[in-house]
């Protein structure tokens, strides 16, 4: 069996010898790739949150890794069921998830965590020498958003975001590329269509499932009591409902953004991706969320109550560019889920379905090239978003959707939710990165860490 050193030390020369070589080296798919792999010589992968998202991605990840270690806070909703869907293959099982970052057999990570924990998992894992690919979003705050991308610049490893949309050709790709082209003429609008929150009623404090160690899910957020509705269904049998934990985690501030970090983490993505504004410095100057309304009372940005869901459930946030560009994040509108593009000569909507408008259909078929979507992919081949993130490991190379254009994106989505719980405009200086003119909208760019988890140093 070739060793853990030997076999990264192939896997840096390849890389290093690919990217100097002056000629085009074939390459193959990853399914061919891996098809003839010996498991030692397999990049070896540990995922880390193994819920509903994360037991997606441990499966979409097995055709071109080698899972080797799984980790959950819940054993019952995370372990467990894992195992159980991987049948043929027994990986090692932790909860912390320091436990993964500590084996130096392993070399990527996956990070499908609620999102409060994303950063301090990212970065400790690329201090650990591990190539990352985390769910979106991959934030909590703005200050966060430059803690990671520091942290990508410091130890170098390949990071994908897992906002997919950007490896959806024949409907985003496309509609990137013709807005690049100048198909639709000047861009004077967009609208992001990202739907409601949803709303509960007072979800009552419960007794933590045995299988869940709910002290280490809260982590780095503030302590409360665990909160759930139980259904009796008769027989001895009931149901869980609405919670404070697992997916509902999204529709509660303390640990995500509503849909503006859910939903609008992969439109908000592409509509900037469209604009090719992917840089540090570039956005929208304003956010106006006087439309905003939430389902409890807020007061000086935060909610009185912590009983129920608290995230915006109903908003129209106008995004305004130095450019005069406006781009609205709505939870409703005549098109419906998804983004709205309209321009001088024409305007398109797309969604994950399909793409249509005028434009689209006098589209000629050769419009664009093969070479055309090989740019998006930044000199890629075209292939499924996990492919893409492996390959730019075996190779070099950055993945289709990196932490410095998600960066970009999560700025709005952060700013969008900060205008929202204040039900005020604020103005954002892109350049030096900090809203300006409001102390208590500046409050909000970070949040302070429970003691016990704090976010690594970077200095």
């Amino acid at each position: 069996m070739i060793s853990t050193t030997t076999r990264r030390d192939f896997l840096k020369t390849a890389a290093t010898l690919a990217a100097a070589c002056t000629v085009t080296p074939r390459v193959f798919a990853p399914s061919d790739l891996y098809a003839f792999q010996a498991p030692s010589d397999r990049l070896r992968m540990g995922c880390i949150g193994v819920g509903s998202m994360g037991r997606g991605d441990l499966h979409g990840f097995r055709k071109l890794c080698e899972i080797v270690a799984i980790c959950d806070v819940d054993s019952a909703y995370g372990i467990n069921q894992t195992l159980k869907s991987m049948k043929d293959q027994k990986p090692d099982t932790y909860k912390e998830y320091q436990r993964i970052l500590e084996r130096t057999d392993i070399d990527v990570v996956s990070i499908v965590t609620p999102d409060h924990w994303h950063v301090k998992i990212a970065i400790e894992a690329l201090q650990a020498g591990k190539h990352v690919f985390c769910q979106k979003p991959l934030t909590l705050t703005l200050e966060e958003n430059i803690l990671i991308r520091k942290a990508c610049q410091k130890y170098g490893k390949v990071f994908q975001v897992g906002t997919q949309q950007r490896s959806q050709r024949n409907q985003f790709a496309k509609a990137v590329l013709m807005v690049r082209a100048g198909i639709l003429g000047d861009i004077k609008n967009i609208v992001c269509n990202i739907g409601e929150s949803p709303t509960s009623g007072e979800i009552p404090v419960a007794d933590v499932p045995s299988s869940l160690d709910w002290d280490l899910w809260l982590g780095p957020a503030p302590y409360v009591d665990y909160r759930a509705e139980r259904y009796d269904l008769g027989k001895g049998i009931s149901a869980l409902g609405k919670t404070r934990c697992h997916y509902e985690f999204r529709w509660w501030y303390e640990y995500s953004g509503g849909k503006f970090t859910d939903w609008g983490a992969h439109h908000i993505d592409c509509a900037l991706w469209a604009l090719n504004l992917q840089k540090k410095g570039t956005g929208p100057i304003s956010f106006n969320g006087v439309n905003a309304e939430h389902p409890v009372e807020f007061k000086d940005g935060y909610p009185v109550v912590n009983n129920r869901y608290n995230t915006s459930n109903k908003f129209d946030i106008l995004c305004t560019f130095e450019n005069g560009l406006t781009m609205h994040v709505v939870s409703n509108s005549p098109d419906g889920n998804g983004i709205l593009f309209e321009g001088t000569k024409g305007k398109i909507h797309v969604n994950r379905g399909r793409i249509k408008g005028k434009p689209v259909e006098e589209l000629p078929a050769d419009a664009f090239k093969e070479e055309d979507y090989t740019a998006l992919y930044n000199g890629k081949k075209w292939e499924g978003h996990k492919d893409n993130f492996i390959r730019c490991i075996r190779e070099g190379g950055t993945p289709v959707s990196d932490v410095e254009s998600h960066v970009q994106a999560m700025h709005c989505c952060h700013l969008a939710a900060i205008a929202a719980r204040l039900n005020k405009e604020i103005k954002w200086d892109p350049v030096a990165e900090k809203i300006v003119g409001d102390d208590l909208a500046a409050s909000f760019f970070a949040r302070e860490n429970r003691k016990g988890f704090e976010k690594p140093k970077l200095d």
